[in-house]
């Protein structure tokens, strides 16, 4: 009998990197997909070709186990609940997560496609498909070469931002921010060590192109300096005649 995937995540198969009959590699996978029908028959496949697979029935939980953990593929309903399925791809994109994602879903259309491809999809099977056409897709984009997977975490001093859930915290305590903050934090810390003028940060964080004749960077570095060095030893530093620097002290 099948095992049901039920309403729980599931993983099941060989440890990651255990070769197959005859030595054949096999894949680890996560499945991201919240019919239980299709879950399930998927699961049962892979599991004869002794593929490890993990299945997540959420979006949001999809996007957390995605970005924190190695997978070789990851196979994504489009249509998920908490996130969809084109979100979670272009969040991961995002945090250069480059993962193969094979998009696995009812939306057939020819945007649908071109849709899940641009959102940084490498490839898009339509239900009902053919299982010996998903094994052939995962065994394509298996055999891509693989990219490292990168830190999607800032970290200057105590300071971490992280990129893919766009949250912050210092010392280990969160800290909130308005989206703005957080974009200007995030050029800040991508430019650690170095003075950013603010023409530079107009154009990044505002795309302007043109002094707007406002103090609308004065006053967001303001804000941002508050929450982030209150009661703590200085990050954001004002360069007098310069611009701005974030840095810890040596």
């Amino acid at each position: 009998m099948s095992p049901r995937l039920g309403n729980h995540n599931l993983t099941l198969g060989p440890r990651f990197g255990t070769p197959g009959p005859e030595g054949v590699r096999r894949v680890r996978i996560l499945l991201i997909e919240d019919d239980p029908e299709t879950a399930d028959y998927v699961l049962q496949g892979l599991l004869e070709e002794r593929h490890a697979l993990e299945i997540v029935t959420d979006g949001r939980a999809g996007l957390l186990r995605a970005a924190t953990e190695t997978w070789e593929l990851l196979i994504v309903d489009r249509m998920l609940p908490g996130l969809d399925g084109l979100g979670l791809v272009k969040t991961l994109r995002a945090a250069e997560v480059h993962t193969p994602v094979l998009f696995l879903t009812t939306m057939g259309g020819i945007d649908d496609r071109v849709a899940g491809l641009n959102a940084g999809g490498d490839d898009y099977l339509v239900k009902p498909f053919a299982f010996a056409e998903l094994l052939a897709r995962i065994g394509a984009l298996a055999r891509r070469p693989r990219i490292a997977r990168p830190d999607t975490t800032l970290r200057v001093g105590d300071l971490e931002v992280d990129l893919l859930t766009r949250s912050v915290r210092r010392g280990g305590e969160p800290i909130e921010l308005q989206p703005r903050e957080f974009k200007l934090l995030e050029y800040l810390a991508r430019n650690a060590g170095h003075v950013v003028t603010r023409t530079m940060l107009l154009e990044a964080v505002w795309d302007f192109h043109f002094d707007p004749g406002t103090n609308i960077v004065e006053s967001h570095v303001s804000r941002l300096r508050a929450k982030v060095d209150r009661g703590r030893t200085e990050l954001i530093h004002t360069v007098r005649g310069a611009g701005y620097c974030l840095n810890a002290p040596a």
